[in-house]
């Protein structure tokens, strides 16, 4: 009995490199609608999940595990037919509600984008973008297209919109990628929880004009272009590595157990000015052979 890895690469590979295909198909075709313009458009995601599925199994003979919906009461398991959705509005107590009940509440799917104003984009906090999507002009739609990008480009605005995806009404953001127009979801307010409670230091609390020169001058030394192809998953590719070398070995069992790193303790208060000198100071080190092959 061998255990399998589901997510194993299947990207095809062009010279050792993976390659980029377009997105399979529209989630849906409808439009952009600002004002009294229309840009009929595509939807496609533009993420892929790259995340390895396991499933749970029995230890003792590999047995996968079901999920079981058993009254909390009884101990019973409980058939589909007999389970209904219910909100707990207080301990204990629950309002039911039928499949009626959500067609009456949902919205309707209009496959649209409605942009209801026009935002500065470093008005909004990354902390509410959600997930992507890409949007493809429908061929009577490209001049207008381009006109919508060119102006949310120039004037570094983004259109916050409402678009139902699903038949779930999201809150969006339009914005410009390069030639592309992005639809990003954004969390509503209501979504994210208050941080007041945080124990984080005052926004005036001082800091010398020592301890900040020496910190930027770090910052400096770590500056580079932003090349998101260079950042990898290596935990992802270091599992999957230690799955294809147990199913080679015929380890499927047998488990091996590493020592776990203990983690870093809280202790006492160093100097920051230390810590700020001794990283520039590194980072100065893996910069020189870098400037060397330069002027070689």
């Amino acid at each position: 009995m061998r255990l399998m890895a589901r997510s194993a690469t299947k990207r095809k590979k062009k010279n050792g490199r993976e390659t980029k295909s377009r997105p399979s198909r529209p989630i849906w075709k409808g439009s952009i609608n600002f004002g009294l313009v229309t840009i009929p458009v595509a939807l496609f995601s533009a993420e892929t999940s790259d995340d390895l599925d396991f499933d749970l199994l029995d230890k003792r003979d590999f047995s996968p595990v079901r999920y079981r919906r058993v009254n909390q009461n009884t101990g019973q398991e409980v058939p589909w037919s007999e389970i209904v959705k219910g909100y707990k509005y207080e301990d204990g107590e629950y309002v039911v509600l039928t499949e009626e009940d959500f067609i009456h509440a949902n919205v309707e799917a209009t496959q649209s984008i409605d942009i209801m104003n026009f935002v500065d984009a470093a008005e909004i906090s990354p902390i509410y973008f959600d997930k992507p999507y890409y949007l493809e002009p429908l061929k009577n739609g490209r001049r207008a297209y381009a006109l919508l990008r060119h102006v949310m480009a120039k004037t570094n605005k983004v259109g916050i919109a409402k678009i139902v995806i699903r038949t779930r009404q999201h809150l969006a953001a339009l914005m410009p990628q390069g030639p592309v127009l992005v639809v990003s979801i954004l969390r509503f307010a209501h979504e994210l929880r208050d941080a007041g409670a945080l124990e984080v230091p005052e926004e005036d609390l001082e800091v010398s004009d020592k301890e900040t020169k020496m910190a930027e001058r770090l910052v400096e030394t770590m500056v580079e272009k932003w090349k998101p192809e260079q950042y990898r998953d290596n935990y992802r590719e270091s599992l999957l590595q230690l799955i294809e070398k147990k199913v080679k070995a015929g380890k499927t069992k047998v488990i091996e157990e590493r020592k776990r790193e203990e983690p870093r303790r809280a202790g006492k208060v160093i100097n920051i000015m230390d810590l700020l000198k001794r990283s520039v100071e590194q980072a100065q080190q893996k910069e020189e052979p870098q400037r060397r092959r330069k002027a070689g």
